[in-house]
């Protein structure tokens, strides 16, 4: 395959991932508009956010992180080297290995939830009935961390074997039965937040089940056989362990914050959680999706001794992430009270929670490119099976952002932890670039002088264009949601108007972007 029909496939495969993932995005943010309707920030919304976030972080950490990272260069080194039938024998003790250690963690994860609770919150002792209540919510959501991690096992077969689309929709999913769940099935709860938990409970069965079928088409069925002894099965293990570290130093980071913010006012936790949301749009509907197939096609590469096309995947990634990263950010940065305004201000959601909220996501956008840029540097790592780079990266990131969360914390609040994050993130990019570009496993390919000029250009014409455009907050206060709905639209319409009318006057066309 020809370098630009290789890039070609790459950019159609991102495409495809990027529409899917951006409907799941949508969805995820009426979902967060029906919850804070019905919950606002309550101490209710604090204690079902921690009990969410318990389980979802350990599927980011280790389904999407560490065992993704492991097992797709491991998978496709199998399917390039290997029969089908060795193939299916991984895949066979990969399930069964993964699905019994799981199910262990999730049933000590279901007895322990009080004392989880008082471990990632605990700011909450302080108040028993929100501990009380966290701990019975975390018992229900504790399952989909075992239902969610399999399903992140049946992405990596599928991804690997280039069916993007499923993997990448699936996640709407969750959304539909956490919507579900508060409109429909709060009335029939004394604790009405507990429709949520059994919601994200139904929602995970729902995710793995969906992706039966599509592996039945390859031949990939699971059927679990758990062997730990299996040589593949050993190499995803080893690689497992520092890739925990190395690709979910973000996660932590984020983590972290929540257990401070458990310490500050009510309404911190969910002040916090919103903002990450939109600030995590960008990365979840582009940065994910170029990590997700530039990995399968790095650790092709590996395997096949091209370094020339490995750096020229890199190359391009970069400048994809940067294309849409940068703007992206400066549009959060420019409309963060808009953005919560129109998203969130209803029922519960008042004026004070959305300016909270609001100045966390500030802070958040500082970091939203380099969250993107790590989803395409890492992989470069991974790829070739070295975990002991990111880790060395991550240990220094995670050392930094705690430094910075306890200096920050004080003057700044929730929003200092939200800052804390960024400038963490900020340093693990750096890292893991540098990391790349001294070993020469990277080189800066032709052309980034004029990529950057148009860049920059493209992002002055956007925020001349927002600023211009945008209201005072009072305003967006007092609007309706058509209104809003109206000026936002517009607003967003006429940024990425200007921003693409910048780039195309400077000359970028659609075949630079597949170079």
């Amino acid at each position: 395959m020809s370098g630009e029909s290789a890039k070609s496939g790459l950019l159609r495969s991102s495409a495809v991932v990027s529409v899917m993932t951006l409907l799941s995005r949508v969805l995820g943010m009426v979902r967060d508009m029906v919850v804070a309707a019905y919950f606002g920030s309550s101490p209710a919304a604090d204690a079902f956010f921690i009990a969410f976030k318990i389980p979802n972080f350990m599927r980011r950490l280790f389904a999407e992180g560490a065992f993704a990272q492991a097992f797709v260069p491991v998978l496709s080194e199998y399917r390039a080297q290997r029969s089908l039938a060795e193939v299916k024998q991984l895949v066979d003790r990969v399930a069964g290995t993964l699905g019994l250690t799981l199910t262990a963690i999730t049933g000590l994860g279901v007895v322990t939830s009080p004392y989880l609770i008082m471990l990632f919150a605990p700011g909450f002792r302080g108040e028993p009935e929100k501990l009380a209540l966290a701990g019975e919510l975390l018992a229900i959501t504790f399952p989909y961390l075992l239902l969610i991690s399999l399903t992140a096992f049946c992405g990596g077969i599928l991804n690997s074997y280039g069916r993007f689309a499923v993997p990448a929709f699936t996640p709407v999913l969750l959304n539909l039965c956490m919507i579900g769940a508060t409109l429909f099935f709060t009335p029939y709860f004394d604790q009405p937040v507990m429709a949520l938990a059994w919601g994200v409970f139904v929602a995970g069965l729902a995710q793995l089940l969906f992706q039966l079928p599509f592996l039945a088409r390859i031949q990939l069925l699971p059927i679990p056989r758990p062997n730990r002894h299996d040589e593949g099965v050993k190499r995803i293990m080893r690689l497992m362990v520092p890739a925990l570290f190395g690709v979910s130093v973000s996660q932590i980071n984020l983590l972290l914050d929540t257990v401070l913010a458990s310490f500050l006012q009510t309404g911190s936790v969910s002040w916090l959680y919103y903002a990450d949301r939109l600030s995590e749009l960008p990365l979840g509907a582009f940065g994910i999706a170029i990590g997700t197939v530039i990995l399968p096609s790095l650790s092709r590469q590996h395997a096949g001794d091209d370094p020339k096309a490995f750096s020229a995947t890199i190359d391009w990634a970069l400048r994809m992430v940067l294309l849409v990263g940068v703007p992206a950010a400066l549009a959060l940065a420019i409309l963060s009270e808009p953005l919560i305004a129109s998203l969130f201000h209803y029922g519960k959601m008042t004026e004070r929670d959305v300016v909270q909220s609001a100045n966390a996501l500030e802070a958040y956008s500082l970091g939203v490119l380099t969250f993107m840029l790590i989803k395409v540097l890492a992989p470069g790592f991974f790829a070739r099976q070295d975990l002991k780079t990111p880790v060395r990266i991550a240990i220094y990131c995670m050392l930094a952002n705690m430094a910075f969360n306890l200096v920050l914390i004080w003057p700044l609040q929730h929003v200092g932890l939200a800052l804390a994050t960024s400038l963490s993130s900020m340093l693990n990019t750096a890292l893991l670039f540098w990391g790349l570009y001294k070993t020469g496993v990277y080189r800066p390919g032709p052309g980034w002088g004029l990529f950057g000029l148009r860049l920059l250009a493209g992002c002055a014409a956007m925020a001349a264009l927002v600023w211009w455009l945008n209201a005072p907050s009072v305003e967006w206060f007092a609007w309706g949601w058509q209104r809003r709905a109206w000026e936002l639209c517009l607003l967003v319409g006429g940024g990425i108007g200007a921003y693409a009318g910048a780039m195309v006057l400077l000359g970028l066309r659609m075949r630079h972007l597949r170079h």
